[in-house]
């Protein structure tokens, strides 16, 4: 026997009711997760093709898009990210910004069949730019950031007036989210709420996203206005600013390699905060759990814990419905 006493942590472990009774983050539920889904503008609307590097996830035309919502709110989801895939790239965009555009379309459908679903639309230019930079670009291959901004406001109003429940803007042009909230109370959707993408990396596991969406860039990189991955301070600042310019709830993207991230930006702000797990993260552990080399239910839940228990108040993650469908994610 020890003559001195010591911790006996092993005391509240002992059973699942007493783990559960001193439990410090709770369980993940579906409120806390978001759905993403590419919905792509097709003359074959029941399309509903695989995409290679996100086995069991899908580019939908318009009927499977809203078969698929039906299901998703069926099996508990409660929240939905549309981004678009337009049949027509240009130089400027327009597809993004026409009241009948693929996304547009997309939100009007759900809502129609799914009024209680509530529907975030992805605010950027990129996948509808025929170079694929998330603004205007000019000649030297710059991309230009005041210029940007007329038509993000444009696109976030569109969205607005399609029936968007949140418009969630991911280009990371300075001044966006000013000029997103002028143009939506400008013209009358002064209750449409901004969920901006303040702290975006320029991170290599976009990868699978982009082979998705069809939007990564023809030349060059994103690195001029996407942020540094080993800057933390400068999240901060971001974070910040995009409150002070009229944001109500912000993201951090991508999240598990940048929970270290999350977690600063929560000590320093009150909105909610939403956690991207994004493509390549799903990608890298979807690829494991299909070669049996982990547990992919177990992985998944972890990590999507993790992110909870470092600040995030929701979770976008592809995940999501599966999760909900088989009921490892309580309603």
């Amino acid at each position: 026997m020890l003559n001195e006493p010591f911790h006996r942590g092993r005391r509240l472990r002992a059973t699942a009711q007493l783990r559960a009774l001193v439990q410090e983050t709770p369980p993940l539920t579906a409120s806390d997760l978001i759905m993403p889904y590419f919905v792509e503008e097709t003359e074959d609307t029941s399309l509903r093709k695989e995409i290679p590097s996100m086995p069991g996830q899908f580019r939908l035309g318009l009927d499977a898009l809203a078969n698929q919502a039906s299901r998703a709110a069926g099996a508990g989801v409660r929240a939905v990210l549309l981004f678009g895939i337009p049949a027509v790239k240009d130089a400027r965009a327009s597809s993004a910004y026409d009241d009948e555009g693929i996304v547009q379309k997309a939100v009007r459908r759900i809502k129609e069949r799914h009024p209680e679903l509530l529907v975030i639309t992805d605010v950027c230019l990129c996948e509808y730019m025929s170079h694929g930079h998330c603004g205007l670009l000019r000649e030297d291959g710059v991309v230009e950031n005041d210029p940007t901004l007329e038509l993000l406001a444009r696109t976030a109003v569109s969205h607005a007036r399609a029936g968007a429940d949140v418009v969630a803007p991911s280009d990371m042009m300075d001044g966006r989210v000013a000029a997103i909230r002028r143009g939506l109370d400008a013209e009358g959707f002064a209750q449409t709420p901004i969920l901006s993408y303040a702290v975006k990396y320029a991170s290599a596991l976009y990868g699978p996203f982009r082979e998705a969406a069809d939007s990564a860039p023809a030349s060059g990189d994103r690195k001029s206005y996407q942020m540094d991955p080993p800057n933390v301070r400068e999240a901060l600042v971001e974070a910040r600013a995009d409150i002070e310019e009229g944001a109500d709830a912000l993201i951090v993207k991508p999240a598990g390699a940048y929970a270290d991230v999350l977690c600063r930006v929560r000590q320093a702000v009150d909105v909610p905060l939403c956690a991207y797990q994004v493509s390549g993260e799903y990608a890298m552990i979807r690829a494991a759990g299909l070669n049996g080399w982990i547990d992919e239910d177990r992985v998944t839940m972890e990590t999507l814990l993790g992110l909870k228990r470092a600040g995030a108040d929701m979770i976008i993650t592809y995940f999501a419905e599966d999760l909900l469908r088989r009921g490892l994610v309580r309603q």
